[in-house]
């Protein structure tokens, strides 16, 4: 079965074409800038150089047309034509507490994902424009929706809740959500897999480390508690977003620089986090360059975020009772050996020690830590695309 992975943001779009049945990439690909001037498509069939090509998308529409002719050019495409693209699984940031699992696409489905809107703006109607586009041009093909909140609907009542009138709760579900479900579910389970022990036996902390960031405490196969909240806002520092402050600051910040709601919120997710503490940058990458080379202002930024994420991991310590794996996962948790060095430095109460030689190892599953070491440490490579290809296929077999 070739499944279709479609992950869409208000302007961009980003895809896989996988064989289910050997869980191969026969291309991907990202289609930047719907809607704006510049757009562009960039496609890449395995085993082949990226291949660019800008042309005009108004909408989401255009853009799965440019997709779907890519994958079926005879010269670059990978496949005869679009009846040999078996399903679509949709990525869907919020599901809310309707979805505790991944779904077939039906119209009360696609309703509901409209009605959790309100609780992700940025992202739930992009994904149903990705949605619209895809039925238009293949109203036959079948559809899965795979949550990001959905492996977080095992988290009990005191980690969900928030210290505020239960009033807010029961009339508009305010709680903690949590995002990056599908990553922190195909990490933990690799997690298991990397100790030899059953997923129902282990406690895993999983640290998805990116621009966007989140920690994650699965105890025994099922999310505990996770970092971020409502919205994908709170907890860890982030490339942009401020992640936890005390809430008293909105009022301040407003105040002081006179701005709305909407100005602070703009602040908050767009002006802080790692761009905002370093003043001048939200690339991981050029904070690790600029460390090394001993910039104050960026070995101030990793020293903050590495605090942040060493606190969360000592809460699900706590939160668990105890913890058997620490796995770091996406690019800056599987790339930067620095950044997990530094957050290590804070675990040597949970007997941590890492094997700085195997901490190197870039882009593998691997376990990084000493064999004396009390809890292992290990990188994994997240692939949040083939997990949505694994969801679609055992959805559609059922």
């Amino acid at each position: 079965m070739n499944v279709l992975v479609i992950n869409c943001g208000s302007s961009s779009l980003k895809f896989q074409l996988i064989n289910s049945d050997t869980e191969a990439v026969l291309a991907k690909g990202l289609c930047e800038r719907i809607a704006i001037n510049g757009s562009r498509l960039v496609y890449q069939p395995a085993g082949h150089d990226k291949i660019r090509k800008e042309a005009p998308m108004p909408t989401h529409i255009e853009a799965i047309s440019m997709v779907i002719e890519a994958l079926t050019d005879p010269e670059i495409g990978v496949i005869k034509d679009m009846s040999e693209i078996d399903a679509v699984g949709h990525r869907i940031v919020h599901g809310g507490e309707k979805f505790d699992s991944s779904t077939i696409l039906t119209d009360e489905v696609y309703k509901a994902i409209e009605e959790c809107s309100e609780l992700a703006p940025l992202h739930n109607p992009a994904h149903l424009m990705g949605i619209d586009a895809c039925k238009k041009i293949m109203p036959d093909t079948p559809m899965v929706c795979v949550f990001d909140t959905a492996f977080h609907q095992t988290m009990p009542e005191e980690a969900y809740l928030y210290g505020l009138p239960i009033e807010y709760y029961k009339k508009y579900k305010i709680r903690r959500y949590g995002f990056h479900g599908t990553s922190h579910s195909y990490v933990s389970k690799k997690a298991a897999e990397l100790l030899g022990k059953p997923y129902d036996q282990v406690k895993t902390i999983v640290c998805h480390l990116g621009n966007g960031a989140s920690c994650c405490a699965v105890k025994y196969g099922k999310s505990v508690d996770t970092s971020m909240g409502l919205t994908p806002l709170e907890g860890l520092i982030m490339g942009t977003r401020s992640g936890d402050i005390d809430p008293a600051i909105v009022e301040f910040i407003a105040k002081k620089e006179n701005l709305d709601i909407a100005g602070v919120m703009e602040v908050l997710n767009k002006k802080s986090g790692v761009l905002g503490v370093s003043g001048y940058t939200s690339d991981f990458m050029d904070l690790e360059v600029d460390s090394l080379a001993g910039k104050p202002e960026a070995l101030l930024t990793m020293k903050v975020f590495a605090y942040r994420v060493a606190k969360y991991i000592g809460a699900y310590v706590a939160a668990m009772n105890g913890v058997d794996a620490i796995a770091f996962t996406a690019g800056l948790g599987e790339n930067n050996r620095y950044v997990r060095t530094d957050i290590c430095a804070y675990l040597g109460y949970l007997g941590v020690e890492l094997d700085q030689e195997k901490n190197a190892v870039r882009g593998e599953d691997i376990i990084i830590s000493t064999p004396e070491s009390k809890v292992a440490v290990m990188t994994i490579p997240t692939n949040e695309e083939l997990a949505i290809c694994r969801e679609t296929v055992a959805l559609l077999k059922k």
